[in-house]
């Protein structure tokens, strides 16, 4: 009989605006609103935030050193 085919990711509504999202835009509606988050992005609006802890694990070397070389 026939097989039942499966959407490869689920259907969800566009982030901005709430509408159905398109296949050609995904996840958005439109060009319009995949420009409005761009703009977002690059304007500062959005950001990623960043623990304070994680910026003095990055000032340490791997072998947890403090920094110093072995010569």
């Amino acid at each position: 009989m026939g097989a039942k085919v499966t959407p490869l990711r689920p259907k969800r509504p566009c982030p901005e605006c709430g509408q159905p999202s398109a296949r050609a835009t995904y996840p958005f509606c439109s060009p319009r609103c995949k420009d409005v988050d761009l703009n977002r992005w690059l304007s500062g609006s959005y950001a990623i935030p960043v623990r304070e802890d994680e910026d003095e694990e990055t000032g340490e070397d791997a072998a947890g050193t403090g920094g110093q070389h072995a010569d």
